[in-house]
């Protein structure tokens, strides 16, 4: 098999950028080529035992071909590996606290937040081991579901997902909700609902607007208790708002929950706790964008 990529990887982003649905390709297949080319023959080899060791990468999935893969940092920068038979990928607990779990090649999809570390072999970069969580790979699925909307949201999906990297400085918070709950609960009641899916219309307005769920807790109980209670609500509000309020998962940063921290009131009251038992959605635009 002939394998081929750029040194420049701008160039591959941009021929990928440039596919359309009418190529007969999807965007991740098409692959450039020019005099600046390095051109790779035969596959990666099954046994990565003694090879020497290439740079750690992290960064989002942001090409797919076979057994090549794009990944793009944060900074811009992209650079190809290629996938062998001894790669090890595997999902790492996230916010939902599922246990490590051994994954094929087909769960890295554009738009996976992950850490690769790689080998040398023949002027090449080799994946010899692809970390990503739960939580991130749960989302791309989603993303991926979503593919007959067309290329444009997939982009939209990704630089979405890039966001989780990012620093919550370089957005500026459009509006804050906040729904509550009852003591060791992470059910929504009637009001919890219809306030979400008056946040998402009123969010769906706002160009380049994305969310970002957090959960919380009163001081009640240990602190393993109200982390798993805090994530649980903000997973609640986050599945309420994709699938009933119709927000989509590409405008969705990572929810997480923060236990009993950051309380809104005195939890040496009753009245206090009910006012901290709550999950915060915060509508988001990049500072980049906003305006645009």
């Amino acid at each position: 098999m002939r394998l081929v990529y750029r040194n420049s990887c701008a160039l591959l982003l941009a021929g990928l950028l440039a596919a359309t649905a009418s190529s007969g390709l999807s965007a991740q297949e098409q692959y450039p080529t020019g005099q600046d080319e390095m051109v790779v023959y035969g596959t990666a080899p099954a046994d990565l035992t003694g090879l020497a060791e290439g740079p750690e990468i992290k960064g989002i999935i942001s090409a797919r071909s076979g057994e090549k893969m794009q990944v793009t940092a944060e900074d811009g920068s992209s650079m190809v590996v290629l996938l062998s038979e001894a790669t090890n990928i595997r999902a790492k607990g996230g916010f939902l606290g599922l246990e490590r779990t051994s994954l094929g090649a087909d769960a890295l999809l554009n738009g996976l937040p992950v850490e690769i570390r790689t080998v040398q072999w023949n002027d090449s970069l080799v994946a010899s081991r692809v970390r990503f969580s739960n939580t991130n790979l749960k989302t791309a699925n989603m993303i991926r579901s979503g593919t007959a909307q067309g290329f444009a949201e997939q982009s939209a999906a990704t630089e979405a997902l890039r966001g989780r990297l990012g620093d919550i400085d370089k957005y500026n918070i459009k509006r804050t909700a906040n729904v509550y709950f009852d003591s060791g609960k992470a059910n929504l009641s009637p009001a919890a609902r219809d306030e979400l899916c008056y946040v998402a219309r009123e969010a769906d307005g706002i160009d380049n607007s994305l969310m970002l769920v957090v959960g919380y807790t009163d001081s009640t109980g240990s602190q393993e208790v109200n982390q798993r209670l805090s994530e649980k609500r903000a997973g609640r509000v986050v599945n309420y708002l994709q699938q009933a309020c119709g927000w989509k998962p590409y405008r969705m940063l990572t929810p997480t929950g923060m236990a009993s921290a950051d309380p809104q009131a005195d939890n040496s009251t009753a009245a206090g706790k009910a006012q901290n038992r709550r999950v915060s959605v915060n509508v988001l635009v990049s500072k980049g964008l906003d305006g645009l």
